[in-house]
């Protein structure tokens, strides 16, 4: 695989949920449009899902957003734009193949697709997406660093500052 650089990156730290829901909701506003395909990575426990949970929610999802890590992949058709939440951390190799045709069939189209644990996607992320990274700054405080490939990616991710 070729290494590409990000084409825009912006890092946002939040010491409350409360600016954490603003971002996510902000997020949120600028993903309604087009959609987007987005891997998340960050430790266990980090704010992954939570994150996930937050940007459904301001996008309108009614049923109950939850981790899809024991059935790989939830679905949510209630919002603006229909949802696709993959969990890749319980797939191995093998696993991890027999989904490729899946990842690849959501990253198209105006819909909106998380990937969480996208490190064992075996390189099949598509080029043009946007990385969150998760991580502790403290007990409550968490770091978001958004990087955006792809050129459709860029306004979104400046529209975060």
């Amino acid at each position: 695989m070729i290494l590409v650089e990000p084409l825009k990156e912006f890092e946002k730290i939040c010491k409350t949920l409360e600016e954490t829901k603003e971002l996510a909701e902000k997020f949120a506003r600028l993903v309604a449009v087009n959609g987007s395909f987005v891997s998340l990575y960050g430790e266990i426990g980090a704010g992954k899902t939570a994150f996930v949970r937050l940007v459904a929610d301001a996008l309108g999802v009614q049923e109950r957003v939850t981790s899809p890590s024991f059935v790989i992949l939830n679905e949510y058709h209630s919002a603006k734009i229909p949802i696709y939440h993959f969990d890749l951390y319980r797939l191995e190799n093998e696993g991890i193949k027999t989904i490729l045709d899946e990842l690849r069939e959501y990253s198209q189209g105006k819909i909106l697709t998380f990937v969480e644990w996208a490190e064992f996607s075996q390189d099949e992320i598509p080029f043009n997406h946007i990385q969150i990274n998760v991580t502790y700054e403290d007990e409550d405080a968490r770091k978001y660093s958004f990087k955006a490939f792809g050129e459709e990616n860029i306004s979104l991710v400046e529209g975060l500052k």
